[in-house]
Order: C-alpha cells, then sequence, then structure tokens
C-alpha cells in the first residue's frame, strides 16, 4: 500500500475524489500528508475532517524555492511518502525535489493538455474557458512531473496541436512552450535601445532563448544593470561588438564573395560588415544565430536589405510578405500582408496567401484563407475584384488542399450569419481565420484598427518567404511587442 501525499492550493475538490477513491478502495494507498502552500486552502479543512494529517509552509519565511521546497523533504520524508499527488498545487516544483521523488509525482490538470493550461488556468477558470471556446471535446489530464514539467511529452503535443478553436491564450502559451523548447540563439543588432535591453532581461529570465545583442559590450552592460536596473543572465545574453568580432573579417569576405556579381567590392563589404543590421544577418546567414530581430531603431528597409540581398527567398516563393497574428478577446487571426508589399499583383496576392497559410498551419492553426475584397463571390466587377478573383484561382491551383475563398467581404469572411446569407455554400465563409488584404494601405489600416478598438493584441509583423528568420519591429515597439516578436522569430526558425 502506497502512503499518499495530496498537494493542494485551494478548495481542494480533487483532493476530496481522491478520499473518497480511497475509501472505496478504488486507490491501492493511504493519505498520509495533505500539504498546501496557502495557509486558508479549503482542502486543508477537507482533511482535516477526514482525520488527515496536514502541512502548511509559509514561503516568505525562506530564502529561496529551493530552501522551501527543502522544508516540504523533511515533512514528506517524516511519513515515508511513497507518491506525491499534485491536485490544484499553484507552485513550481525544484528541479531538486522533482529528482528526489523521480516518476512518483502524478499532476492533474482538469483539461486536455495543451490546451487551457498555464498563467490563470486552474480550478473554474479553465472550465469557464473550455465553455467560452466552443471546443467540441475536453476532459482532463494526469501525468508525471519531470524537472521539465513532463516536457518532452508536453512539446510532442504542443508541435503537433492544432485546433480550429484556438484560443488567444492556447496561442500564447504554446508559443512560450515551442520558444521554451527549442532553446533557439536569436540576435538584436539594437544594442543601444533599452527597449531591446529590457526585452532581453524578462526572456533571458524565463529562460526562453539565447540572445546575442550587438553594440558596445561594456557600455550595454554598464546600462542594462546599472542604470536600467535589470536582471542581466550572462550565461544566455552574448555582446559582441562587430568591430572587434573575430569572425568580421571572414563574414566581410562571405558577403564580398556573395555580392561580387553585383558590384561590391571588398573594401565596401568590410564596411557594410561594421553595419550591425548587416552582421546580424549575416550570422543567421551562416548559422551563427537562428534568427534575427530589428527595427526598434532602424527603418524596415535597413532591417530587411541584407536578407533580400543574400539570405533571399525559400524555394517556391518569390515574395516576402509579412503576418500579423491578431489576438482577440475569443479566437486569433492571422492578417496578411499589413507590412511590406505595396500594392500586389495577383501572383503576389496568391505567395502571400499561401505564405499566410503555411504561417498559420505551423503556429497550430488550421487555415480557412479568405482574399479580401469589397465585394463578394460573382456579385462584383472591376480591376480591384478581379486581381483578388485571379489570385484565389492560383492559390486554389497551387495548393488544393486549402480551403480558400475569394473574393470576399470581411464581415461575410469573420460573421457566421452574414457569411451564411451572402456565400452559404462557402467552406470558408463565417469562419475565415487568415485573411488577406489587397493591399498595404488596406491590410496596415484594419490591423490598427482591429487592435484599438478591440483591445486585442498584434503580434508581428512576422516575415514570411525568407529562407531563414529575419523580423521587423515598428519603431514605437513596446517592450512585450519586441518580447513576442523574438519568440515568433525562433519558432519560425523550425520550419
Amino acid at each position: 500500500m502506497l502512503n499518499i501525499a495530496v498537494f493542494i492550493s485551494g478548495g481542494g475538490t480533487n483532493l476530496q475524489a481522491i478520499i473518497n477513491a480511497v475509501k472505496e478502495n478504488k486507490i491501492n494507498g493511504k493519505i498520509k500528508l495533505v500539504f498546501s502552500n496557502r495557509k486558508n486552502a479549503y482542502g486543508l479543512i477537507r482533511a482535516q475532517n477526514e482525520s488527515i494529517d496536514t502541512f502548511y509552509l509559509n514561503r516568505k519565511n525562506f530564502f529561496s524555492n529551493e530552501e522551501y521546497d527543502e522544508g516540504i523533504l523533511e515533512e514528506l520524508n517524516r511519513k515515508n511518502i511513497d507518491l506525491i499527488v499534485l491536485a490544484g498545487y499553484l507552485n513550481i516544483l525544484s528541479s531538486k525535489f522533482v529528482s528526489k521523488y523521480s516518476n512518483r509525482i502524478i499532476n492533474i490538470h482538469p483539461s486536455l493538455i495543451p490546451s487551457f493550461c498555464g498563467d490563470g488556468f486552474y480550478g473554474e477558470n479553465v472550465h469557464k474557458a473550455v465553455i467560452k471556446s466552443g471546443v467540441k471535446f475536453t476532459g482532463a489530464t494526469t501525468h508525471f512531473v519531470d524537472e521539465n514539467v513532463d516536457a518532452e511529452k508536453l512539446n510532442n503535443s504542443i508541435a503537433s496541436f492544432k485546433s480550429e478553436t484556438i484560443t488567444p491564450r492556447m496561442f500564447q502559451y504554446n508559443m512560450v512552450q515551442k520558444a521554451r523548447a527549442g532553446q533557439k540563439r536569436i540576435v538584436l543588432p539594437e544594442g543601444t535601445d533599452d527597449r531591446i535591453l529590457t526585452a532581453a532581461s524578462q526572456l533571458a529570465e524565463d529562460e526562453l532563448v539565447y540572445l546575442t545583442i550587438l553594440g558596445e559590450p561594456e557600455a550595454i552592460k554598464t546600462r542594462a544593470k546599472n542604470i536600467l536596473g535589470l536582471k542581466w543572465n550572462e550565461e544566455r545574453i552574448s555582446i559582441i561588438n562587430p568591430a572587434e568580432s573575430d569572425k568580421y573579417e571572414a563574414y566581410a569576405e562571405k558577403l564580398y564573395e556573395l555580392r561580387k556579381s553585383k558590384g561590391l567590392e571588398l573594401s565596401q563589404a568590410k564596411d557594410l560588415m561594421l553595419d550591425s543590421s548587416y552582421f546580424g544577418t549575416m550570422m543567421v546567414f551562416l548559422g551563427d544565430a537562428d534568427g534575427m530581430v530589428s527595427g526598434a531603431v532602424n527603418t524596415t528597409a535597413h532591417t530587411i536589405r541584407p536578407s533580400l540581398q543574400f539570405v533571399k527567398t525559400k524555394p517556391g516563393v518569390n515574395t516576402v510578405s509579412s503576418v500579423f497574428f491578431m489576438l482577440l478577446h475569443d479566437r486569433v487571426l492571422v492578417y496578411g500582408d499589413c507590412a511590406v508589399v505595396p500594392n500586389p499583383t495577383a501572383e503576389q496576392l496568391a505567395d502571400i496567401a499561401i505564405s499566410s497559410a503555411d504561417s498559420a498551419i505551423a503556429f497550430g492553426i488550421e487555415p480557412k484563407v479568405a482574399l479580401l475584397s469589397y465585394s463578394s463571390g460573382n456579385s462584383g466587377s472591376g480591376a480591384d475584384v478581379d486581381k483578388v478573383r485571379e489570385a484565389t484561382a492560383l492559390v486554389k491551383e497551387r495548393r488544393p488542399e486549402l480551403l480558400v475563398e475569394g473574393p470576399i467581404q470581411y464581415d461575410a469572411a469573420v460573421d457566421p450569419k452574414v457569411g451564411k446569407q451572402k456565400m452559404p455554400n462557402s467552406p470558408v465563409a463565417g469562419q475565415a481565420n487568415v485573411l488577406i488584404f489587397p493591399d498595404l494601405n488596406t491590410g496596415n489600416n484594419t490591423y490598427k484598427a482591429v487592435q484599438r478598438e478591440t483591445g486585442g493584441l498584434a503580434i508581428g509583423p512576422m516575415l514570411q518567404g525568407l529562407k531563414k528568420p529575419v523580423n521587423d519591429l515598428s519603431r514605437g515597439a513596446l517592450v512585450p511587442d519586441i518580447y513576442n516578436t523574438v519568440l515568433i522569430t525562433a519558432i519560425q526558425s523550425e520550419f
């Protein structure tokens, strides 16, 4: 018979279910201890009502999480605990703790992981989110806990997870977990910008990526630590001055080799390689970094130009474009192109639509693509509508497996009632989640209007079509924008 300890933080409904199962001999064990990190957790009263020993420790009395866990371990040893069940326990166990009970810690989560889990998803919050999302299936997940929170199984699930009803919370959670699993190195060329340094500090603290910042090392560290007061993890953040790098000469020679047919001289290549955008892009090109994020200081043209010169586009892709992931209150939409191509041709629109659909797939969204216009179906005519109609035909020809509709108006694309009324036989109308705008003017203004009026979060722009990821920030980017763009760049490097 196993000696079981149940860890709780709240009401203890799962604890009660375990108590009942033990009474009914459905579990070959005895609950020897109920531990809570919260003094007033009602689950402790449930245990006391059943004459089960309870235990509470105040985290504030300990210098670190490791010391706190040591106090818990001492009590578990006294009770000769064989198995720990985390039943609504809202705290992360240290790796040392987990190793002491390797393969003897089980977690219960009231959803089908990786959906509806992470920050804020506990207790009734999970069930409310499930109902609100409209998913067809739900349940609970039990899994063994290791030092990485059952990392392999969870990450495999996340990597393959796709849903038509992915919620903003699900999207953000998946994004964080994918980045954490990949542990990519991202280069940030704009080391003089405080927003870049602040985002880098947060990313390093969260252990999501490794970062290379370009600039003067001592000046950057002094500003980050002494002026901005940032935590600075030098194991995860390295700083390179391009002019002093031992790879400067090799990078310059490589650029010369790649561009000499265009008339570039070696001396010019050496000058260009002192530019942080060129140096950072070459790091990505040669595999010394997995991706680059820039644009907080530099213009879009300055950020993208080097990648267009020598990174080039993926095979079969002729158009570099962008998408925004629009996280609205109840769904995630993909908008393309809102940042790069001013007035795309029909062929370019088709490229943008296909690239945007592939980006959606890579981030766990089953694409339903709508090519937008001021008319729906065959109701309108004119050069602008005809362009969208031609682009739709090209997408269907090149990627027949995609669900795509166009031309279609925005309301018919996203509103089920309007979609059914205007295009009743369309598999996309009223359900579109990848929206392709006919030109940059329309796309850029629409994403900004939707973001402002709904309070939604716009993550991007994410450039698509390049062989390796280089992403451009708005010069008005906030720290969360930079943080999120680094994450999507890290994920992008996987596909």
